[in-house]
């Protein structure tokens, strides 16, 4: 197998730091004191990959966009050329993939977001070549990436086919005002595998005795702190307070501690007991790994986790997932739960 590989080391840079996004905001998140994602992500893809194909030929792009990480874990990549300046930018991104093309590659993976994805496909229009993404960034709406690095590897590792599917981007600036409207960007041939998500979905149903009962469940002394989206928000409106509706606000006893709190705000903010209060994405059912970066390994170590969902959302989802960026994490997550659906009720779903 020939394999283009190519890391956007900035991407995902401002999720944790509170940005909802990198676009246009790589200074700001490392003022924040932002950590690069991709490169770690593409680590563990990488290294699960020279697990199962040491002897793959790596065509990859010069240090930070991907040769030095394949060097780590073994390979002894073929490197076609080089970022034009010291900041990578989305014209470097399609001169690897015109690259990697031209060199015969028979497949090209990517570790990067919704915005890098448009580009390798805007790169590859016109080719058979097939597309797969790492997630890195911090939305990911496209049904073009793998669930995990982990799982991106398997999917390298054993296609044997091909399908179209969509690349759906978001105008971040929009976004980060609480308006999401995926636009699709291409349509693009990926591998099939059984371990790809979806497209995301939006709409979740009637939630509001769901909100209610948990209104009334809420302890004194405990932390909560909520996740974005629209189901988590009517829990704060049934609580009396208006949240961030694709952020991450922290509350205790009637009061907010911290509105689109960053990762450390939230770890500043938590008491002795905690408890995250999660939706998950509708069609692709995750918890954590989209569009909550902020809630990291570190957040969830310290907290206990409630998962709230409408019935709608849940028969169309069917499992949910984790990609925390932490394996064992991941691993410790996984497994049945209880996931609130109304005032009252429950619903055990599995986390895969």
């Amino acid at each position: 197998m020939r394999l283009g590989f190519l890391v956007n080391p900035i991407a995902g840079m401002g999720g944790r730091v509170g940005l909802k996004g990198t676009d246009g905001k790589v200074e700001e998140a490392r003022a924040r004191g932002a950590d690069p994602r991709s490169p770690d992500r593409a680590r563990r893809a990488l290294d699960a990959l020279h697990d199962r194909r040491p002897d793959a030929t790596v065509l990859t792009w010069g240090a930070p966009m991907g040769a030095d990480l394949a060097r780590e874990v073994g390979f002894d990549p073929e490197v076609l050329g080089a970022p034009a300046g010291a900041e990578t930018t989305a014209a470097d991104t399609r001169e690897a993939v015109a690259a990697f093309v031209d060199a015969g590659a028979d497949l090209v993976c990517f570790v990067g977001g919704d915005g890098t994805a448009a580009d390798v496909a805007d790169a590859l229009e016109g080719t058979d070549t097939p597309m797969l993404g790492i997630p890195g960034g911090v939305k990911v709406y496209s049904s073009v990436f793998a669930v995990s690095p982990e799982d991106a590897a398997d999917v390298i590792d054993t296609f044997e086919r091909t399908e179209r599917r969509e690349v759906m981007d978001i105008d971040e600036d929009a976004y980060r005002e609480g308006s999401v409207d995926p636009e699709l960007r291409a349509v693009a041939r990926v591998p099939v595998g059984e371990n790809l998500q979806s497209s995301k979905q939006t709409g979740s149903g009637n939630v509001e005795s769901l909100a209610e009962g948990f209104a009334d469940g809420v302890e004194p002394g405990v932390t909560y702190v909520f996740g974005p989206g629209s189901t988590v928000g009517a829990i704060e409106d049934a609580l009396g307070f208006e949240g961030s509706p694709l952020g991450v606000d922290v509350w205790r006893d009637g009061e907010v501690l911290a509105t689109d709190a960053t990762e450390s705000e939230i770890l500043d903010a938590l008491g002795e007991r905690n408890v995250i209060v999660v939706s998950p994405i509708g069609g692709q059912g995750f918890v954590f790994g989209r569009g909550n970066p902020q809630l990291s390994p570190a957040v969830v170590r310290r907290c206990d986790v409630e998962v709230v969902a409408s019935r709608s959302k849940l028969d169309d989802i069917g499992r949910l997932r984790v990609d925390t960026d932490d394996p064992e994490l991941d691993a410790e997550l996984r497994g049945w739960t209880q996931v609130r659906v109304g005032r009252f009720e429950r619903r055990l779903m599995e986390i895969a």
